[in-house]
């Protein structure tokens, strides 16, 4: 066999392999649901993130299509107190959390800051171990990571 042949003939295979390939991934079944944890520290950043959370829910086709978590620390969590809350963050938060959002307060900046889970707008749980940590945890439970 001479070696335009050979060439054609591994060309030929390569192609039915990844055609075999794509007709398996399409029988497959419906994908995996998407996990992301967003990471939030800048307080100037707040409105943003919120913003992008939506969109991102938006843009998949819904809540039904996607877990999402927000880990905030540092002084973005003051953004988040009860006392003095943006009344259109408080909507916004209150939309995404019936959206599903998970919102996790790291325990070290709440132990810094002296608040409470009380002090804070409803929906939040505590990350005892801090932020990183439960970034760290979700990530290896396979959700991705993203700081806008």
């Amino acid at each position: 066999m001479d070696r335009r042949n050979m060439l054609l003939r591994a060309v030929g295979t390569l192609g039915a392999a990844f055609a075999a390939s794509r007709a398996s991934a399409a029988t497959e079944g419906p994908a995996q649901k998407l996990k992301v944890v967003y990471h939030l520290s800048d307080l100037d950043k707040v409105s943003f993130v919120l913003g992008n959370i939506q969109n991102h829910i938006d843009g998949v086709g819904g809540p039904d299509h996607v877990t999402i978590a927000l880990v905030v620390h540092g002084p973005a969590l003051r953004a988040f107190r009860t006392t003095g809350a943006n009344p259109d963050l408080t909507q916004h938060m209150s939309r995404l959390s019936n959206a599903g959002v998970g919102f996790a307060a790291c325990g070290n900046t709440m132990r810094s800051m002296k608040i409470t889970l009380n002090d804070l707008l409803p929906g939040f749980v505590a990350a005892d171990r801090g932020g990183v940590v439960r970034i760290a945890e979700l990530q290896s439970q396979g959700y991705l990571y993203l700081r806008p």
